[in-house]
């Protein structure tokens, strides 16, 4: 019975050593992952990688880990000539297979949402348009026109719907303009308030699907297959 229990005690010990040295070692490839996680060319803040399933070793011994999740936060990228910031990125990724000397990293599958905040899109639109949460779904998006018959400056703003057009572009566009009874007004106003901006740096296979417009900014979701992380 002693040595039984002695047995016990050890295997306890090794155990919980084992586990230890499991969420190091994890700890320690966070980390690292997250310093490599690339976009593209797209510049981006803070990183985050949290690697799960249990225990970390044996996945790492056969080269894949079952699932990631990645959030990345302040991605800048250009998309034909404008600078559009990515305010927030949250990515689940499935079945990643490393490189050798786990230097790259390879995705089988991956859902997830990238979030473009209102401040972000009133940087992409147009000089002195502000755009916000309009409610019901919908972008109030607000600009000044100069109308040239009058010789006065105009202030509107507009409710508009968002939509995701081609994949990779967003498109603002007002559902109605009040034109006042002033020749060309809505033709103005639009020219400042319409506007189509393309998303830029997200990871190779990666595809927007669908666009929400929500409190925080607009929500779009997003998924892919053979999506490289790093390398």
């Amino acid at each position: 019975m002693r040595a039984l229990r002695i047995l016990l005690i050890i295997a306890v010990v090794l155990g919980g050593v084992f586990v230890a040295a499991d969420r190091v070692a994890v700890h320690f490839a966070e980390s690292e992952a997250a310093d490599r996680v690339g976009f593209g060319g797209a510049e981006a803040g803070s990183t985050d990688v949290s690697i799960k399933g249990f225990p970390f070793l044996t996945q790492v011994a056969d080269s894949r880990l079952d699932e990631v999740d990645v959030k990345v936060k302040d991605i800048r990228a250009s998309a034909a000539g404008r600078d559009i910031r990515i305010s927030e990125i949250r990515a689940r990724l499935r079945d990643v297979t490393l490189g050798a000397g786990y230097t790259s990293a390879t995705a089988a599958r991956a859902t997830g949402t990238a979030v473009l905040s209102y401040a972000a899109l009133t940087e992409a639109a147009d000089e002195g348009v502000t755009v916000a949460y309009g409610g019901d779904g919908k972008v109030k998006v607000t600009g000044s026109v100069r109308i040239p018959l009058v010789d006065r400056t105009v202030t509107r703003t507009v409710l508009s719907s968002v939509t995701l057009v081609d994949g990779d572009t967003v498109r603002v566009r007002a559902d109605e303009v009040p034109g006042e009874g002033i020749p060309g007004l809505e033709g103005l106003v639009r020219k400042k308030t319409d506007f189509e901006r393309g998303i830029g740096g997200l990871p190779g296979g990666l595809k927007l699907e669908k666009i929400e417009v929500a409190p925080g900014g607009l929500e779009i979701s997003m998924s892919g297959a053979d999506i490289p992380l790093a390398g």
